[in-house]
């Protein structure tokens, strides 16, 4: 922070005098804040001659922000409470380097602290504090009126049920909610979400502060900071809108909320959990019409989408879809289903939940609370003529062993498990009790997948790598120099990620005769791995390096989603 030095450089620079800087160190000692404010304040220097003085003096710029009109995205760059602890003020933004304004190029700590929060470079330019100041009073007046001006998407005109309560303060929270401001802000976050294509909302309270934050592209980024105040009407809002009961604050509560956002009709799933200083609120984003069904278009290499094709047109058996939550398992099985649908089969679903909806197709919600669970919707499946069965997720034995006795006995069977990549899911079965004979002679193809990020078109580069960088992460000698790989340099259609979208990674493995005697004799992954590799099977890590030779993904993003072969 300044200190008695900036008093002493400026008492040598003859812009005050001694007597001046005595004076203030003395108010200083009593009031607190800056030596430069309590110079200005006293009037013994003006704020621009300091500011001039700091740029020169520590080689750093000077912007001036008066009449400025500063992006609101920019503005957004930082949270508040930062700008306000430090007195600074990002106002441009280029690539991924944010220019901030500073009353203190001498706080190194401050300047550290912002890279790390916002993950870009940070250039600092000199200001004056009082510009900084009022601009940051007018974020906060524009925060307290809940972003008043923002045109109101019609949401509340939804229709939902309300119990009459005798709780004074419930009331209270109640009236808080239908307040114009409140509306328009939930609206705000909710239409900025689709419209930034985010896949969750996550809206979190904090003992001394109320963060929303966006998942866009399968990484978190901080979208604003309300009012603390705020905090319970803003929640409340969306339990009301989720059909949820607002006074329930103790247990975890689920709920859809459905809306139109411009052309788009797009569901939501919303899941409350109570945590320390509230209730912590997350929505999936469920929009249709970003939903792609065409297998051809996923991600798959051509080996890879013929050997899964071949697998889903076979009149019996077990197809596994494996992979983390959120890798897009679900797109998957969906793409499957709609090649699969026609008029002359009939194809049941059990999900929970059931995302899209999709014509043709007999879709079940699973119900817990009353006993409507995977294994009991497949048993009734059974007795309902089916060609084909997607199960949402194989969770336990009983499930299994109920989805491979139906992949015995004339059915094609899809599902999915939680499992690192394909040849261990073999292993995840057989540790549910799942016999090995079973296992062979059920199981047609075990599909793996990831989701990385694409290089955003509009700011592709192409990037010089060493290498040894190439060889460490998987590519062979002979690939070397017959490919330039890319990354994004930043630009505002990717709010300067350098990444636009997603692409899916997929590993096929087919279940031949060679796989089914090493299962049968109970071989472990990597034997079954070291022999799908010698099928042919592409690897999850081979998939990504394929599409960082074709410039669609970079290789930290393959390095972050996949292991090593």
């Amino acid at each position: 922070m300044l200190s008695t030095k900036i008093g002493a450089i400026l008492l040598s620079e003859n812009l005050i005098t001694q007597q001046q800087l005595d004076k203030a160190l003395e108010v200083q000692k009593k009031e607190g804040g800056r030596l430069g404010s309590t110079l200005i304040k006293l009037g013994f220097v003006e704020e621009s001659k300091i500011a001039d003085f700091l740029s020169k003096q520590y080689n750093v710029p000077y912007v001036n922000l008066k009449d400025r009109d500063i992006d609101s995205k920019v503005l957004n760059s930082i949270p508040r409470d930062l700008c306000q602890k430090f007195l600074v003020l990002p106002f441009d933004r280029e690539g991924q380097t944010l220019k901030v304004a500073i009353a203190d190029p001498s706080n190194v700590y401050a300047i550290e602290e912002l890279r790390f929060v916002t993950g870009y470079n940070i250039k600092p330019y000199v200001a004056v504090e009082s510009s900084i100041r009022e601009y940051l009073e007018m974020q906060s007046d524009a925060m307290e009126n809940a972003l008043a001006e923002i045109d109101d998407l019609g949401m509340d005109e939804m229709e939902y049920e309300q119990e009459e309560e005798d709780d004074i303060k419930l009331d209270v929270l109640k009236r808080e909610v239908e307040d114009t401001p409140i509306v328009k802000l939930v609206n705000h976050i909710l239409n900025e979400a689709v419209k930034r294509e985010a896949s969750d909302i996550h809206v979190e309270p904090y003992e001394k502060s109320f963060r929303i934050r966006f998942r866009v592209d399968g990484v978190m980024h901080e979208f604003m900071r309300p009012p603390k105040k705020v905090k319970n009407a803003v929640i409340s809002r969306l339990k009301i809108l989720a059909d949820l009961d607002i006074a329930e604050r103790r247990l975890p509560q689920d709920g859809r909320i459905k809306l139109k956002v411009g052309s788009k009709s797009v569901d939501m799933r919303v899941s409350t959990l109570p945590v320390l200083f509230g209730e912590k609120v997350v929505m999936r984003i469920l929009d249709k019409s970003n939903l792609q069904l065409d297998l051809e278009k996923l991600g798959f290499e051509q080996s890879s989408l013929d050997k899964f094709i071949k697998s889903i047109e076979s009149p019996y058996g077990m197809v596994l879809v494996t992979g983390p939550t959120g890798s897009g398992k679900s797109t998957t099985l969906y793409s499957a289903l709609s090649r699969l649908n026609n008029d002359e089969v009939n194809i049941m679903t059990a999900e929970d939940p059931v995302e899209y909806n999709i014509f043709g197709i007999n879709q079940v919600q699973m119900k817990e609370d009353i006993g409507l669970n995977f294994a009991s919707a497949l048993r009734s499946f059974l007795r309902q003529d089916p060609d084909i069965i997607m199960v949402g997720e194989i969770r336990d034995y009983e499930t299994a062993e109920i989805a491979i006795k139906a992949a015995l006995t004339g059915h094609l069977v899809l599902s999915t498990l939680h499992t690192n990549d394909a040849p261990s899911t073999v292993n995840r079965l057989l540790n549910m009790g799942i016999e090995p004979f079973l296992v062979a002679s059920s199981t047609v193809v075990i599909l793996a997948q990831r989701l990385a990020r694409k290089i955003c078109s509009s700011c592709a580069e192409d990037v010089k790598l060493p290498k040894e960088a190439l060889l460490s992460v998987g590519f062979k000698e002979s690939e070397i120099g017959k490919f330039t790989p890319k990354k994004g340099k930043g630009c505002d259609r990717c709010n300067g990620t350098g990444y636009k979208g997603r692409v899916a990674l997929y590993e096929v493995m087919g279940v031949t005769d060679g796989i089914k005697e090493l299962v049968l004799r109970g071989a472990n992954a990597n034997e079954i791995k070291n022999k799908a590799m010698a099928e042919g099977m592409i690897t999850l890590r081979r998939s990504g390096l394929e599409k960082v030779k074709k410039g669609v993904t970079t290789i930290e993003e393959v390095v972050r989603v996949t292991f090593e072969d």
